[in-house]
């Protein structure tokens, strides 16, 4: 077995250490056993997609999830996106409605995220596997040691980043980021069970490119006009 996986040269650099490290042995021992026996999301080819999509130096944003989905189809290795054809998730029909509000953007008729990771926005699930149909499967495992560290290097070695921490678990993630170099964006989850708690109205879409043009970079286009490769 490698003893990197397959994911994006300048992530590779600056994350070789972890690679090396008794836990990620673990966890892809892990993953090997559990592929025997299980399916699993997303597919071996798309679970560092969000890196390979949006590369180390091309990072200007960090929007963290938490599990992969877990229905058939739906994951491929980006927080909140599914592919063309899939029906976006009530928590994705929500952040579409609330960047309609925030920049008058129609809302589109897919849920493929993919032209915002090409844009820069780093689509991170903090566990980046999952058992089908069982949520939470692979959490505590290991994942969270390597995306807590994605976390810490994008904040160390980067100034000008957005973190977008939307619900209570993305906000655990508060400390590991420097909020002197870095500007944090918190609210509830966009789950219809907390959306009409402080989502709808956060504006978040609209400040992260505000934040973006303060620092002399290319805001985020959120519309998905763009039709993205399969």
């Amino acid at each position: 077995m490698q003893v990197s996986p397959q994911i994006e040269e300048s992530w590779k650099e600056v994350l070789s250490k972890e690679f090396q490290k008794p836990y990620f042995s673990e966890l892809k021992q892990f993953l090997l056993k559990e592929k025997q026996k299980y399916t699993i999301y997303p597919p071996g080819p798309r679970i560092f997609s969000a890196f390979n999509h949006t590369p180390f130096h091309n990072v200007k944003a960090v929007i963290l999830g938490q599990d992969p989905y877990h229905g058939p189809g739906q994951a491929h290795g980006l927080c909140f996106s599914v592919p063309e054809g899939i029906a976006p998730p009530p928590s994705l029909v929500n952040i579409f409605k609330e960047i309609r509000a925030d920049l008058n953007i129609p809302v589109p008729p897919h849920g493929n995220l993919e032209n915002w990771a090409r844009q820069g926005v780093l689509l991170m699930n903090a566990t980046l596997t999952v058992r089908a149909r069982q949520a939470g499967s692979h959490q505590k495992k290991g994942w969270e040691i390597f995306t807590d560290k994605v976390i810490e290097t994008v904040s160390s070695q980067k100034s000008g980043v957005v973190f977008i921490l939307w619900g209570n678990y993305a906000q655990q993630k508060t400390s590991l980021i420097d909020a002197s170099r870095h500007l944090i964006l918190k609210a509830v989850h966009p789950s219809p069970l907390s959306a009409s708690r402080g989502f709808f109205g956060c504006r978040h879409f609209s400040k992260t490119n505000n934040y973006l043009q303060e620092n002399n970079k290319q805001p985020i286009d959120w519309s998905l006009n763009h039709t993205s490769n399969p």
